[in-house]
């Protein structure tokens, strides 16, 4: 027989990947895991930052290090994942910010519309930056 205080503490078992049988669980689960990959390109952009700053040899030696074929797989994933983050993000936006002008709401359309128009315009805009 249980105790009471045994059927309080049950837990049903869960299967490891309960998440990849309905598409909206795994990409929920894609896209916290994506935050993973955004960190990796940030430590790379400190390091990059800091080799920089200690003269032609770090950064050459870093420059090296990038060009390992590991080190270009993992970067074609970790973008791969950064691009998942960016849209799942941007395409949140209109959920979480009601814009109102003139007494009525702005459709969600046009809010996705601004969000990847900003975008298209700062990535030009970078784009022109570094290529001149």
């Amino acid at each position: 027989m249980i105790s009471h205080l045994s059927a309080r503490y049950y837990r049903q078992r869960v299967p490891l990947l309960w998440w990849v049988r309905r598409r909206s669980y795994a990409m929920f689960m894609l896209r916290e895991l994506s935050s993973l990959f955004v960190a990796v390109f940030v430590v790379e952009l400190l390091l990059l930052v800091r080799d920089v700053a200690h003269g032609p040899n770090a950064y050459q030696s870093f420059l090296d290090t990038m060009a390992n074929p590991a080190v270009i797989v993992i970067n074609v994933v970790a973008f791969a994942f950064v691009l998942l983050h960016a849209v799942t993000f941007a395409n949140l936006t209109p959920r979480a910010m009601v814009v109102r002008m003139r007494g009525r709401t702005v459709p969600p359309r046009a809010i996705l519309a601004g969000v990847y128009l900003g975008w298209v315009l700062v990535t030009a805009f970078l784009a022109w930056l570094v290529v001149g």
